[in-house]
């Protein structure tokens, strides 16, 4: 689902605003939209709102790739650092073309 007020589109390239990762935008919610128990475990000097964008990510960092589940207040543009290497980018885009990436058509077809 993409949310008019989103500040980030599926494709866009980001990084983490506090914690030392990046990623490429997968899937975004209008608003919060994951657990309880998961919302409660961030420390509360760092917890987000939950009115506000929020974005799956296919991200990665100095050890390891991985999803996340990450605010609009946490996300910066990360375009100019180039291609993220998450291996399942593969997956869901066509690939990088140096400001985002790319959907591929078929996975378009199947959101539609």
């Amino acid at each position: 689902m993409q949310s008019k007020d989103a500040k980030f589109s599926i494709g866009d390239v980001v990084r983490h605003r506090l914690f030392p990762f990046r990623g490429v935008v997968f899937d975004v919610d209008p608003q919060f939209a994951n657990t309880e128990e998961w919302y409660q475990s961030i420390p509360e000097a760092i917890r987000p709102r939950r009115d506000q964008p929020f974005y799956h990510l296919l991200a990665e960092n100095a050890e390891s790739y991985y999803t996340a589940y990450v605010s609009e207040q946490n996300l910066l543009p990360d375009a100019h650092n180039g291609a993220v290497g998450h291996p399942q980018t593969g997956d869901l885009f066509e690939g990088f073309d140096g400001q985002r990436y790319v959907l591929k058509r078929e996975v378009a077809g199947r959101a539609n």
